[in-house]
């Protein structure tokens, strides 16, 4: 099932690819305004695609998030800082232990607007750190996104033990720890 409405006309939608979505939800939902956050499929070539098709890295698709969110509340580069926070924007290959092109970076704008502020706070970040290598995260035009299966959706809060294994021992808690101070 396609997902590409808004809730509300007052809510606005965000869009992120930061490697594994297990890990791409929970950094978001502790924020007030942030309405809901859906993880899925963007960026391919392939129509509702299923999580083992992304994974056979044949379809093009990202795993992503999608997050609606109250820009009344929270604004866009604030949502912006939190994806920034929770990756690794120098890493081309994919993010800490799951590597190819289906857990590649990405930010997929929605406006014109949007992209504006993406490309601006990725030169922030580029400038003031904390990375001395490239930032490698795209700024690319959204496209069709696809809801994943339900068990994708909240993981953390359905396999607490599992998640929290997965999220320490694929690297990105200790790099998150040791480049923002984040865990």
């Amino acid at each position: 099932m396609e997902d590409t409405t808004q809730k509300d006309e007052t809510y606005e939608i965000a869009t992120f690819a930061g490697g594994c979505f297990w890990c791409m939800v929970k950094p978001f939902h502790k924020y007030e305004g942030v309405i809901e956050v859906v993880s899925g499929y963007t960026g391919g070539h392939v129509p509702n695609p299923t999580y083992e098709q992304v994974c056979s890295e044949t379809t093009g698709h990202y795993e992503a998030v999608q997050v609606t969110f109250d820009p009344q509340v929270i604004s866009y580069p604030e949502i912006l800082n939190i994806f920034w926070e929770a990756i690794d924007p120098t890493d081309a290959g994919g993010q800490f232990g799951d590597r190819g092109s289906s857990y590649k970076t990405a930010i997929f704008y929605h406006s014109e607007e949007q992209k504006a502020q993406a490309e601006a706070s990725k030169k922030e970040i580029q400038k003031n750190g904390p990375f001395e290598s490239p930032i490698v995260t795209p700024i690319l035009p959204a496209a069709p996104f696809y809801r994943a299966e339900e068990y994708h959706q909240d993981y953390y809060k359905k396999n607490p033990s599992h998640y929290g294994r997965y999220y320490v021992g694929s690297g990105r808690a200790g790099f998150l720890e040791r480049n923002w101070g984040k865990s």
